[in-house]
């Protein structure tokens, strides 16, 4: 397969059920080995650096919350891990949580958390250490239709303020013609 996605644009990845979409996209974030070909993003090989290497944001088609952690520390996981300052990764939570609008959230658990909410939060731990690929796993799959609309006008406006390059799974046509600036 060859595709590529310009920077800051938002790419979206249609497919039937079981045709390698995940596969590829977890190839691309550094969660699959590559056996053949490369990876390329921004001009550079990242076929064989670790997934934290890569510059990339991911969030599963599951979520994937921690049930010990509080949504303050999911936001602060990646740039804890990169060795951030604490004030920075203090004013990084702030700022995610403004805009995801999960503030009220920040010291409850995942347990409890609606499925938008619990969304979102894995959204923020995604973009935390300032990812430059946002990759999204059929995000919106156990979401009603508000919720949906709400979190992909989320995405647009971090796509547009922080001019990140979002690959986004879906099998959802009418999702991929309102967000994507690219279908494949």
């Amino acid at each position: 397969i060859s595709f590529g996605t310009p920077t800051g644009m938002y790419g979206v990845l249609m497919g039937k059920t079981g045709s390698g979409k995940t596969t590829l996209m977890e190839a691309i974030c550094g969660l699959k080995t590559v056996t053949a070909g490369t990876i390329r993003l921004d001009n550079g090989d990242v076929t064989r650096l670790r997934p934290g290497e890569r510059g990339i944001g991911f969030v599963p088609q599951d979520r994937v919350l921690f049930y010990n952690m509080t949504v303050r520390r999911h936001l602060a996981f990646g740039p804890t891990l990169q060795g951030w300052p604490k004030e920075a990764i203090e004013e990084r939570v702030e700022e995610l949580a403004t805009a995801l609008q999960i503030t009220p959230l920040l010291d409850r658990k995942p347990h409890g958390l609606s499925g938008g909410e619990g969304q979102r939060v894995s959204l923020g731990r995604a973009l935390a250490a300032r990812p430059e690929v946002l990759c999204l796993d059929e995000p919106f799959s156990a979401l009603d239709e508000d919720t949906q609309s709400e979190i992909g006008k989320v995405l647009k406006q971090l796509q547009a303020s922080q001019g990140i390059t979002i690959l986004h799974i879906t099998h959802n046509r009418s999702e991929a013609e309102r967000l994507a600036d690219i279908r494949f």
